[in-house]
C-alpha cells in the first residue's frame, strides 16, 4: 500500500492582501481589552455592527466602485462600440449622477439585503451579530427611499411583503481576516430579483474539462442570460467545487470583485485560482454575440471572472453569476481604530463626457405620443423596424407580476379585460418609495418575461398590445404579438433614478391599492428612452443574438 501524502492545508480562496481604500464611520462602540497570556482581545457593540450595516446600505444603494464608472466611460470612448452600448452607458452614468444625491436609489429594486462577516478569533461580541445587523438592514430601508422586496410565507401558498425588508441573509465565520485575529470584515451586497435570477447551475462532468468544448459550453449559456438583468455585467464563472452550494456561492463573490486577489495558477494544495487567460478568451467571445449593452454592440460584459475550484472526481459543477449595472457591493472592517467602510465615488459627474447626446447616437430617435388612440400608437410603431430607438410621452399603465395574476383571474371568470389595458401601453415595473417632493419614486424597469404567460391571454382579449419592460422575451410572446398585431419595447435597465427624475411627471393608483408597489398605476411620461425589441409582423431581436454560433477558438 502507497504511502499517503504528506499534509499540507491551504483555505479553498486564499485572498491576497486588502488594498481597499477605507472611510471610518465611527470609533465608538469598539474598545480594545487585555487577556491572558498577554492577548489583546477587540471588543464590539452590537451597536458598531448596526451603524456599519446602515451605513453599508446607505452607500450601496446610491455610490458605485470608481472602477466601475470608469468602465462606464469606456464604453462611451470606445469607438468601436455601438451608438446604442454608448447611449446605455450614459444613461447609466446620468443615473449614477443623480443616485449619489441620496435621495433615489440607483435602482427600483433595492434588493436583498446580504452580509457576510469574518470574525477574527481575538473579536468579543454579545452573540447577537446577525440581529445587530438586521437592525442595521430594517434602519436603511425604513428610513430611506428604498423599497420592501421580502416576502414572509404565511402558509405553503400565502405570504406578505414584511414591509421592512427583512429578513436579510446574514452569514458569520469564524476565520481570521487577512491573518488579523483581532478584526471583523464584511461584505455588503444588496441583490435584486434580476441579476439574482441569472445565477446558474450546471452539473457536468470531466468531459466538459477541454478547451474547446468548454468555449462551446459557456457560448451557449451565456447568451441564454440575456439582457433582463440589465447588463453591461461583471460575470462570474466558477468551474468546480467541493459542492454545488459552494460553487454557487464563490461565484457570488467573484462577481463582486471580492475573490480578485485569488492566486492565479493552482497546486496540489487544492485551492482556487483565477484563470486569466480563459477570462480574456471568455470576455472576447461575449463582445462577439451582437447582444451589447442591451440593444446590441459589443459591451455585453464589463469584464469576466473565472474561478478554477477542487472538486470530487465524479462532480464538475458549474455556477454562473452577474453583478448587473447597479454594482452594489462594498467591504468593510472593525479593528482597534475604528469601524471602516469602502469609500465608494460621491461624484460620478467626473466621469460624465463633456460631448452631447446627439454626438454620441447617430441613430433617429422616433417620437411616439402615447396620447393617441391604442390603434394610432400600433400603426405608428408598425412604420419601424426592431432596434429602432423611440422617446415616449403620455400615459402609461403600470403593472406586474401580481396584478397579471389579478387580471387573468378575472378574465377567466368571464369578466372583460380592463378597459386601462385597451387604451394604454403597459409598462412592468414596481415603484420605490416616493421621497417628499418628487413625483415618484426610483421606478426603473421589470424583468419582462415574468409576464410571459399572460399577453397571449390578455392580448386575445383586447389588451396588452404595447408592453415596455427590460430583457427578452419568450418565442409564445413573439407570436402572441404577431397575431394579433402587439409590440414589446424594451427600457433601459438600470437608470430607475434619472427616469424617476426627469421622465416621470405624475402617479396615481388605478387598482389594488392594498398591494403597495405591486398595484396597478397610472404614470405620464415624458421622453421615456425605449427599443422596439418584438414588432408585429413576427421579427425578435433578440432571436438572432441568443443562437450560439461558436465566433472565437479555443486556447
Amino acid at each position: 500500500m502507497s504511502s499517503a501524502a504528506a499534509f499540507s492545508y491551504a483555505p479553498l480562496l486564499p485572498t491576497g492582501p486588502d488594498q481597499t481604500e477605507y472611510r471610518l464611520i465611527t470609533d465608538e462602540g469598539v474598545d480594545v481589552v487585555h487577556g491572558p497570556g498577554g492577548r489583546r482581545f477587540l471588543t464590539v457593540e452590537p451597536a458598531a455592527l448596526t451603524a456599519l450595516t446602515a451605513e453599508a446600505m446607505h452607500d450601496i444603494a446610491h455610490f458605485l466602485r470608481p472602477a466601475h464608472l470608469a468602465q462606464l466611460r469606456s464604453i462611451i470612448d470606445d469607438p468601436a462600440a455601438s451608438p446604442n452600448d454608448r447611449f446605455v452607458a450614459l444613461d447609466l452614468l446620468r443615473n449614477a449622477n443623480i443616485a449619489a444625491g441620496g435621495v433615489l436609489p440607483m435602482c427600483q429594486d433595492t434588493g436583498t439585503a446580504i452580509v457576510m462577516g469574518k470574525r477574527g478569533r481575538h473579536v468579543l461580541t454579545d452573540g447577537t451579530d446577525a440581529e445587530a445587523i438586521s437592525r442595521g438592514v430594517w434602519q436603511a430601508y425604513t428610513r430611506l427611499n428604498l423599497r420592501y422586496s421580502q416576502l414572509a410565507p404565511l402558509t405553503m401558498w400565502e405570504e406578505r411583503n414584511t414591509g421592512t425588508n427583512l429578513p436579510a441573509q446574514v452569514e458569520i465565520y469564524a476565520e481570521d481576516p487577512d491573518g488579523h485575529p483581532d478584526a471583523y470584515k464584511f461584505l455588503f451586497m444588496a441583490k435584486g430579483g434580476g441579476s439574482a435570477n441569472k445565477s446558474f447551475l450546471y452539473q457536468e462532468t470531466k468531459a466538459l474539462l477541454n478547451p474547446t468544448r468548454m468555449m462551446r459550453f459557456l457560448e451557449e449559456k451565456l447568451r441564454l442570460i440575456g439582457t433582463s438583468a440589465c447588463p453591461p455585467y461583471h460575470l462570474a464563472i466558477v468551474i468546480g467545487g467541493t459542492s454545488a452550494e459552494y460553487a454557487l456561492k464563490t461565484a457570488k463573490y467573484a462577481s463582486a470583485k471580492y475573490l480578485d486577489n485569488l492566486p492565479t495558477s493552482g497546486s496540489m494544495a487544492g485551492h482556487g485560482f483565477r484563470d486569466l487567460e480563459l477570462e480574456a478568451e471568455v470576455l472576447e467571445l461575449t463582445r462577439n454575440f451582437g447582444i451589447g449593452a442591451q440593444f446590441g454592440g459589443r459591451y455585453f460584459c464589463h469584464d469576466v471572472r473565472v474561478v478554477r475550484l477542487p472538486r470530487h472526481g465524479a462532480s464538475c459543477p458549474v455556477a454562473i453569476a452577474v453583478s448587473c449595472s447597479a454594482d452594489r457591493q462594498a467591504v468593510a472592517k472593525i479593528t482597534p481604530s475604528g469601524v471602516w467602510l469602502e469609500r465608494l465615488e460621491t461624484d460620478p459627474a467626473r466621469y460624465l463626457p463633456d460631448v452631447t447626446e446627439a454626438q454620441l447616437d447617430s441613430s433617429e430617435v422616433v417620437r411616439v405620443d402615447l396620447n393617441r388612440p391604442m390603434d394610432e400608437i400600433r400603426a405608428e410603431l408598425g412604420k419601424y423596424p426592431v432596434k429602432t430607438r423611440l422617446s415616449l410621452s403620455g400615459p402609461l399603465v403600470v403593472a406586474r407580476d401580481i396584478a397579471h395574476a389579478k387580471i387573468a383571474e378575472r378574465l377567466d371568470a368571464g369578466e372583460p379585460m380592463p378597459q386601462y389595458l385597451r387604451d394604454h401601453a403597459v409598462y412592468y415595473a414596481g415603484p420605490a418609495k416616493t421621497p417628499e417632493g418628487y413625483a415618484s419614486g426610483s421606478f426603473g424597469p421589470t424583468t419582462a418575461g415574468r409576464m410571459d404567460a399572460y399577453v397571449e391571454k390578455f392580448q386575445a382579449a383586447g389588451g396588452s398590445y404595447v408592453m415596455l419592460a427590460k430583457g427578452n422575451r419568450s418565442a409564445q410572446v413573439t407570436r402572441a404579438c404577431q397575431q394579433y398585431g402587439g409590440f414589446y419595447l424594451g427600457s433601459i435597465g438600470g437608470p430607475a433614478a434619472r427616469l424617476a427624475q426627469d421622465c416621470i411627471k405624475h402617479v396615481e393608483v388605478l387598482e389594488y391599492p392594498e398591494l403597495g408597489m405591486e398595484a396597478v398605476w397610472k404614470i405620464e411620461v415624458e421622453d421615456f428612452p425605449a427599443f422596439i425589441v418584438v414588432d408585429d409582423k413576427g421579427n425578435d431581436f433578440f432571436a438572432e443574438v441568443t443562437k450560439p454560433v461558436l465566433t472565437i477558438g479555443s486556447r
